[in-house]
Formats: C-alpha cells, structure tokens, sequence
C-alpha cells in the first residue's frame, strides 16, 4: 500500500475516518462503553438536577478527559501489539504507563462528581433550583445527548451507517424530542397532537422509504420522549414532592 493511501484526501474524509476510529474503539472495547454510559447517565443527571453551566462544563471535560485517555490507551496497545506478539518487559511498561494515565484521569472524573453533585443537593438550593422552569442551554444539553444516545445505539447494532439506517432512526428520535418539549410546555391539547402528528409523519417516511422498521422509529420514539420527559417535567415535580425537612416545599 503506499504512503499516499493513508493520506485523507478532504476535511470530509478526516472526519469520516476520525467517527470511523470512535466507533471502532465503543466496539472492541469494554471501558470505552463503560465510560461512555456512565458519562451519559452523570449528564443526564446533571441536567435534571439543573446544575449551573460552569459545573456541567467541568462534567464534560472530565467526561472528554476519561474518553480521550481511554482512545490513547486502545492506540498505544494497539501498536505495541502490531510491534511484538511476544512477551516483553518494555511492552508491558508501556501499556502500564497508558492504562495509568486512564486511571488518574477516571479518578479525578470520579473526585469532580462528586464535589459538584455533593454541592447540587444542598437542601436549601435544590428544590428552589428544581421548580424553575427549563432555559435553553437545558434544552440543547438534552439535544445533545439524545444525539449521543442515537449514535451509541447505532454503533452497537451494526446495522446502517451513522447518519443512514441502524437500530435505531435518528430522524424519529429528533422530531419526537421536539414535540415532546411541545407537548410538556406548551399547555394545549390541540397543539401537543399537531406536534405529535407531525412527528409521527417523519416517522413513517422513514419506514415508507425503507431506511428504517417500525420497531427502529418506534425506539428513537420512545428514547426522545422518555428524555424529554425526564429533563423538563420530572425536576419540576421533584421540586414541588419533595419531602421536609431536607427538601421544604416551596411556598
């Protein structure tokens, strides 16, 4: 093969290939999944939880910080591996040395956390926080995750491409995510089923086009709703359940 073959020939094909090297390490590796959920559910919780944007930006550095060591250990293995299939002493101190790296930087994830969750639950800010009403950068951190969401599940059914087919229809999950936030904020019943309605038109061009099964759109369905609920409605009504005296109603 020669050297001009390894070279991306656009930005477009860089791109592709760097997607194509973040799936290949969610597939082979089994911390890179671990982390990966982990930093989902820590971010999912951050966003019912309405943690201020500073706090949830050191969330998602340490969250990027875990995955990044964690890629730089899969490569560095990898290459050690393609190098000698044999036993070797400096072998094993490289891939230590790497493995550590992950681990330093798992627990500074971990310390992080847990300071800033231990700070968000202070019974005389919590359910003062929790009944304001979502803003915007809530709406797009959900946005967000729900794309990882999508584009976790496309990798792991290896089914379709990332913007095409998969387990999972990305478009569903979108328009469904959108008239949900409808649904849960908007107060008239009209306008929820016309969202809805919409939605589920986007839907079913996705089966009609046979891009997507039912079973496909019906989950990117279920996922967005099921997080457009948990993001806008359940913190409010945590704020207004909880119980005294930990978490006072408010009056």
């Amino acid at each position: 093969m020669s050297h001009s073959t390894w070279r991306a020939k656009n930005p477009i094909v860089s791109f592709r290939h760097a997607v194509e090297g973040i799936a290949h390490a969610f597939r082979t590796q089994r911390n890179m999944r671990f982390h990966t959920i982990a930093f989902s559910l820590v971010f999912l919780a951050g966003l019912i939880l309405r943690l201020p944007r500073v706090e949830m930006l050191a969330l998602v550095f340490c969250a990027a910080l875990v995955l990044i060591t964690e890629m730089f250990n899969t490569a560095i293995e990898a290459t050690v591996d393609m190098i000698t299939q044999s036993y070797h002493p400096a072998a094993k101190f490289i891939k230590d040395i790497a493995a550590g790296a992950v681990l330093i930087s798992a627990i500074t994830a971990v310390l992080v956390g847990a300071v800033v969750f231990w700070g968000a639950v202070r019974p005389e800010t919590l359910s003062l926080r929790l009944i304001q009403p979502p803003t915007v950068p809530v709406f797009m951190g959900a946005f967000v995750l729900l794309l990882l969401l999508v584009l976790v599940g496309k990798i792991a059914g290896r089914k379709g491409s990332l913007l095409q087919g998969g387990v999972i229809s990305g478009h569903s999950a979108i328009a469904f995510y959108l008239a949900g936030v409808i649904v849960f904020l908007v107060p008239q019943p009209a306008v929820a089923l016309l969202a809805l309605g919409l939605a589920a038109l986007v839907a079913q061009s996705r089966v009609e086009a046979k891009i997507h099964t039912l079973r496909e759109v019906v989950a990117g369905a279920v996922i967005a709703l099921a997080l457009a609920a948990l993001v806008l409605k359940v913190p409010q009504w945590l704020g207004a359940h909880l119980p005294s005296p930990w978490f006072p109603h408010p009056k």
